[in-house]
């Protein structure tokens, strides 16, 4: 049974309503891979840097503030070393954000609120560097390996994310076949955006990475159908493999914000924040957590899904996404239209933000469609959603 918290959920917006005037994000790359040896802070000060030239802000004045989302990072507040590394003043405060995969658009939703009581520029966004993440034990004799955080008590469930899904699925209905078909999608449409140079204007290149690493061109539902199940075996109704799972990656994303008054002054496209909700259920189905979100922020908003033109959901397993699509009645062939995280890869921290930089890029560069929605489910059950609107 899913159940929702107290919605966190803003007023439809007015004309004061922040707004997304810029957006970057590196190349994600898979863990061990290009960007292996290149911490957290290192991700992200390449895109606060890049952000702080963007043209878009010339004339907006200092930057208040940046807030970041991270996870499994060394501490030490990542958000305030990645300020500094990307050569922001002394001047200007970092703050790091953990809601695990929700936490970039957490830190974006964070620099929302900020911007109605303080205006000026926030950046915003996540980073994530599973490589590099630091090794920690519990104690004991001998002591154990730290796997992961947990998400919730044991007492209310705190199932590994892969189980869950394949659960999920189960639970849902979405068979094998369906997974697969959806998986090969997310890479074909990916591989023929990144050949095509849709991606560029939106990336900042890393330690010599200039394009994501995980999508494959060629990963056919064939190809995928010959895979074993990852987390249950077939025999045990296991459905979900390595294929129809999102990757383990590195990058990072960033957005700036800025509040209504600077955005009319500076007289500039961009996305203005409508609504933003985050919401909880059951921790046993986290992958459900998207979907009270997608429909508090909806409302918040005063729309109706058919309104919205460009959707970004984070595809961390084919059949979590495909659950919550059905539940909305939302058609998968609406959502990630060039590709997701299961084919450009799902750094946790970064993922969310990742959702709101492809938005920009396809609303505001490409200038397609007035309303996009971007929306992550999170370990522990829960969700985080946000509404925007193509403003000049």
């Amino acid at each position: 049974m899913v159940t929702a918290s107290v919605p966190r959920v803003d007023l439809p917006a007015s004309r004061d309503a922040p707004v997304v005037v810029a957006a970057l994000r590196t190349p994600i790359g898979t863990a061990g891979g290009a960007l292996a040896s290149v911490t957290a802070p290192e991700l992200a000060a390449p895109v606060l840097a890049g952000l702080v030239k963007d043209p878009a802000l010339a004339g907006a004045g200092r930057v208040r503030e940046v807030v970041l989302g991270n996870c499994t990072g060394p501490g030490g507040d990542v958000a305030r070393v990645a300020s500094l590394e990307a050569g922001l003043p002394v001047e200007v405060p970092g703050l790091t954000v953990d809601r695990q995969c929700g936490s970039g658009l957490a830190a974006v939703d964070v620099a929302a609120a900020l911007l109605r009581t303080h205006p000026g520029v926030v950046l915003a966004g996540g980073v994530e560097s599973a490589s590099t993440a630091p090794w920690r034990s519990w104690p004991g004799d001998p002591p154990r390996r730290y796997e992961r955080a947990p998400f919730a008590p044991a007492a209310h469930g705190d199932p590994d994310m892969g189980l869950a899904a394949d659960l999920l699925a189960e639970r849902a209905g979405i068979d094998r076949q369906r997974q697969d078909a959806y998986a090969a999608r997310s890479h074909r449409l990916a591989c023929a955006h990144r050949e095509a140079g849709t991606f560029d204007a939106e990336l900042v290149s890393v330690h010599g990475l200039r394009r994501d690493q995980r999508p494959r061109a060629g990963l056919s539902e064939a190809r995928l159908s010959r895979l074993r199940p990852a987390f249950r075996a077939a025999e045990d109704g296991g459905t979900v493999t390595a294929g129809s799972s999102c990757g383990v990656n590195d990058g990072a994303a960033a957005l700036a914000l800025v509040d209504g008054a600077t955005h009319r002054r500076l007289d500039v496209p961009g996305l203005r924040v409508l609504a933003t909700a985050t919401a909880g259920v059951d921790p046993k189905l986290p992958g459900l957590g998207l979907v009270p979100a997608v429909r508090q922020a909806l409302e918040g908003a005063a729309l109706t899904l058919d309104r919205v033109d460009v959707v970004e959901l984070n595809e961390a397993f084919a059949g979590q996404v495909l659950a919550c699509c059905d539940a909305l009645r939302l058609d998968p062939q609406r959502v990630c239209v060039e590709g997701g995280a299961l084919a450009l890869g799902h750094p946790w921290g970064a993922s969310g933000a990742v959702l709101l930089v492809r938005l920009f890029s396809q609303m505001v560069r490409a200038g397609a469609g007035r309303y996009g929605l971007a929306a992550v489910s999170v370990g522990g059950g829960q969700g985080v959603a946000m509404v925007v609107e193509r403003c000049r």
